[in-house]
């Protein structure tokens, strides 16, 4: 089978032989099909099928609108389908991929064909789901296939959208228009382009007419500002002449042409970029990414990257879902034959309020309709169908409804005044406003679909509510009241302490006051707080995203405290994951969802992250570091929790800007050769990377010498000079480091053998990497120092319970475990050790330094790499982990999730024994 072969059969329309014998696909198992759209009959031929996956011909390229229809059409009995469309010249290939995991609504997306061109990418597709002769999948394991040959262009064409928003943005800018006026006549053309596509006017194509036939590059802006006075007109009061171009268009109210807009002459280019864009189908593209679209064009870097930077919807579905839809979903699969229970799911869901308090540009807001509008259209499709069974008594199966006409527009629960949100920009506000309208009318063609009949929503009378304020500084009640049925959710901003800006940090002594702590907290935990604040005493539920960094360290326990005492519980919660956007260019951030209500009784749902294996599990509670134990605040401790621990300590600190810390190799050889009094004094240095690189690097280590000594010698004589001019000229320089200029800033050297901790370690090790060092080695401030560490010590340090413990409560530098000495060491919960148990242990840690001994060709880090570790060293720590598993009771094979629950548990008896 050759490409030309492929692409031959395409050209001639021989899909038969194409799928049946080219690609190993059955028999069509379907009739010819005949419809009537817009009075024009069209013929379907099924010419190939796999296990209920059909693929149809159209022998004719009708406009992309009554592609659509014709889609919905056929969908009807084939669920699965692909649908080629040939004219004479060109090609359609119409795949319906459905929105983000599975969901009831879908977008069409259309893979142009032109007859002859053989650069297309079309026969990887078609060599994508050729079935081999012996080949038996399953429809799950086709449908995979088609999807990735089909359906891949869903982001590709929000790319070609954002270019083409890009493209008018930038010749706005030329142009020397505002940037509030370009994004607000962005967001107006924007409805028009989509109204053009989404058949929300009659006749078709309404503006893009108006645009080439009315307008001219000169007079375009002063066109378009007639038409929006136009629009934001009603009809009854329009001082319009008979045969005016305005007269056709519909007026549409809500304030989306209400604001007052300043136009300057355009280039002469921008009318161009605006006919282009009317080519492009706009009904194709999720009101989703609008907002992320808009983001996009206002910056030139990432038009240059092809505007490849929107949040998947899969994401804002891992929020939502367990939040609410997947409740109301089970309850609609359990009333489908009960008509009173589906009433009542209907009133319920009529009830319910939904609030963003941090919307943005609206995604969650939208995607939330949607779902929701899809859910709905369903339980009315399945009340109507028991309507027709109660009352023909025959199967419905038997009644061609397509040809029936039912009027539920005032059946319609689910409405937009229904959903809210706050918003601190303006523009964004107005962006979430206008989607949602949007999203508000795909939804409404889907039920003329089914039912012949939608709502008419020209004028715009039901609109979100989008208030543009600060969500931190007003009362959230004046925008949505309180109800059981309120529906919190959303993606708040994140900034950690460090990153907020002065307005920031007054939003967040608003919100945290007193609260010891509050103000190290990142920005995220605002909305969190306030919140619980809006929930207490209701059964009000709420789910945020956020980074992972508020599961971690010390923030937990000052957050936790206070949601705890308002009431809440974690009802459930995704660990950390990659929130990603659909574009090449990722900007990956770790984030955590949590959702969290007044305590709902019965299981809670934990997604664990992929190294523990991923997937959902359901526990008895989650605590506030995302673990299925109990509640418990791990507080910074300046001691360990545990008596007779050694004491762990920080490095030393140089604040020397590098005179005394940092010599290179050639200052190292020229003082050893000319200067005897400096060489008495340098002394081996080791931080983390010297640690675990296996780098050596030197200092000099003044503590002993006197200042005869210095003044003698040139090279301490400079430096030291030098260090005191660094700390004079610093900041806030003060105290007894600017006194004694030969000296590290902040010495805490140990005096004998100490156990070196790394303070950072990488994520893709299953232990941290500790060794045992002389006291003549000086260590610096990326690292601790545990002084009379004991080899049992060691080895439960170098265990995977250790590493669970600090993957739990850590803090993170990136996506790396920053081990502290507050709260991951001094509050870990050491075990109560026997002394066989304790011999044992310390045996197998002599065993493991031996193991690391014969390699010691290896770095540390290349050692303790998970994908290069040597076997020798990996069964040294295996025998390790089995003792000191044993010494917590725990099986050699008990899972991350088990151990951290063991060790909450042990922190939680140990700290009650403290409080008493």
């Amino acid at each position: 089978m050759t490409e030309n072969r492929l692409l031959n059969l395409v050209d001639s329309r021989d899909f038969r032989t194409l799928f049946i014998d080219e690609l190993g696909w059955g028999n069509p198992d379907q009739n010819e099909t005949k419809f009537d759209v817009n009075d024009q009959v069209y013929n379907l031929i099924q010419v190939a099928g796999y296990k209920g996956l059909r693929i149809w011909h159209c022998p004719v390229l009708p406009p992309r609108k009554v592609q659509r229809i014709l889609d919905d059409l056929v969908g009807k009995d084939s669920h699965e389908r692909l649908i080629i469309f040939t004219g004479d010249k060109r090609q359609e290939w119409r795949w319906p991929r459905r929105a983000q995991l599975g969901s009831v609504n879908a977008k069409l997306l259309a893979h142009e064909h032109v007859v002859g061109d053989r650069s297309t990418h079309l026969t990887h597709r078609l060599e994508a789901i050729e079935l081999g002769f012996d080949e038996d999948i399953s429809l799950v394991t086709l449908l995979e296939r088609m999807r990735d040959a089909f359906g891949r262009e869903a982001e590709t064409a929000s790319v070609q959208a954002a270019r083409l928003m890009g493209a008018l943005y930038g010749e706005l800018e030329a142009a020397g228009i505002e940037d509030h006026d370009a994004t607000l006549l962005l967001a107006r053309l924007l409805f028009l382009l989509f109204g053009d596509d989404a058949d929300m006017w009659k006749p078709e194509n309404v503006f893009e007419n108006y645009l080439l036939e009315h307008t001219t590059a000169e007079s375009l802006h002063a066109d378009l500002l007639t038409l929006f006075e136009v629009m934001n007109t009603p009809e009854g009061k329009r001082a319009l002449p008979d045969g005016s171009p305005y007269l056709i268009f519909r007026y549409v109210n809500g304030g989306i042409y209400a604001d007052p807009l300043k136009l300057n002459k355009f280039t002469p280019r921008f009318r161009d970029a605006l006919i282009e864009a009317c080519e492009f189908d706009w009904s194709i593209i999720s009101p989703a990414v609008f907002g992320s679209m808009f983001q996009t064009v206002k910056s030139k870097e990432a038009r240059r990257d092809g505007g490849e930077h929107y949040t998947t919807e899969e994401n804002i579905l891992k929020t939502i879902r367990p939040l609410f839809l997947d409740e109301f979903t089970e309850r609609l699969e359990k009333s489908w034959n009960d008509k009173s229970q589906l009433t009542k799911l209907h009133n319920d869901l009529g009830r319910l309020r939904f609030f963003d308090p941090a919307c943005g540009c609206g995604n969650f807001l939208i995607v939330a309709y949607r779902e929701l509008r899809a859910l709905e259209l369903e339980l009315l499709k399945r009340r109507r169908d028991l309507d027709l069974l109660d009352k023909t008594h025959i199967k419905v199966a038997g009644v061609d409804r397509s040809q029936l006409s039912f009027d539920v527009t005032s059946d319609i629960k689910v409405t937009l005044d229904h959903f809210f949100g706050i918003e601190i920009e303006e523009w964004p506000a107005r962006i979430a406003e206008t989607a949602m309208l949007l999203v508000d009318h795909l939804s409404n063609q889907r039920m003329v679909l089914e039912f012949g009949q939608a709502p008419d929503r020209l004028p715009i009378e039901l609109a979100p509510i989008i208030r543009h304020d600060n969500a931190l500084r007003i009362r959230w009640e004046d925008v949505c009241s309180r109800s059981d049925d309120v529906i919190l959710m959303g993606n708040p901003p994140y900034l950690g302490a460090r990153l907020q800006s002065v307005s920031q940090k007054v939003d967040q002594k608003l919100i945290w006051d007193d609260v010891r702590g509050g103000g190290t907290l990142d920005y995220v935990t605002n909305w969190f707080l306030k919140a619980a604040q809006y929930m207490e005493g209701t059964r009000i539920r709420a789910a945020f995203v956020s980074t992972n960094s508020i599961s971690q360290g010390g923030q937990p326990a000052i957050l936790w405290n206070q949601m705890h005492r308002l009431g809440m519980r974690i009802n459930f919660a995704y660990r950390t994951f990659n929130w990603e956007n659909s574009g090449s260019n990722q900007a990956a951030v770790h984030c955590v969802i949590i959702g969290f209500d007044s305590g709902r009784v019965g299981p809670k749902k934990l997604w664990l992250e992929e190294e523990l294996g991923g997937g959902l599990q359901y526990v008895k509670n989650i605590n506030p570091f995302l673990s299925s134990a109990a509640d418990v605040y791990v507080w910074g401790r300046t001691s360990p929790l545990v008596s007779g621990i050694p004491l762990i300590s920080v490095g030393n600190e140089p604040r020397d800007g590098g005179y005394l810390s940092k010599l290179t190799a050639q200052d190292v050889e020229m003082i050893r050769s000319e200067d005897p009094i400096a060489a008495k004094y340098l002394r081996p240095l080791v931080g983390a990377d010297e640690h675990l690189n296996d780098r050596h690097r030197f200092c000099l280590w003044l503590q002993d010498t006197t200042k005869s000594e210095i003044r003698s010698s040139p090279v301490l004589r400079q430096r030291v000079e030098a260090v005191e001019v660094e700390r004079r000229g610093a900041k806030g320089a003060k105290g007894r480091a600017v006194d004694r200029p030969w000296s590290f800033g902040a010495i805490f050297q140990p005096n004998r053998e100490y156990l070196l901790v790394p303070s950072v370690s990488s994520k893709n090790r299953d232990y941290v990497p500790m060794s045992f060092y002389g006291s003549e080695y000086i260590i610096n401030n990326s690292v601790f120092a545990i002084e009379s560490a004991d080899m049992s010590t060691f080895g439960i340090l170098q265990s995977r319970v250790f590493t669970n413990w600090l993957k739990i409560v850590s803090s993170r530098m990136k996506s790396d475990f920053q081990l502290s000495a507050g709260v991951v060491y001094n509050c870990f919960p050491w075990p109560d050790l026997s002394d066989k148990s304790r011999v044992e242990i310390a045996s197998f840690a002599q065993v493991l330094l031996e193991e690391r001994d014969k390699n010691s060709h290896l770095s540390l880090s290349d050692m303790y790499d998970r994908n290069t570790m040597p076997s020798e060293v990996r069964e040294a720590h295996m025998n390790l982990d089995s003792a000191v598993l044993e010494a917590y009771s725990l099986a050699c094979n008990s899972t991350d999730l088990e151990i951290s629950s063991a060790l909450f548990d042990r922190y939680a008896d140990l700290i009650s024994a403290v409080d008493s």
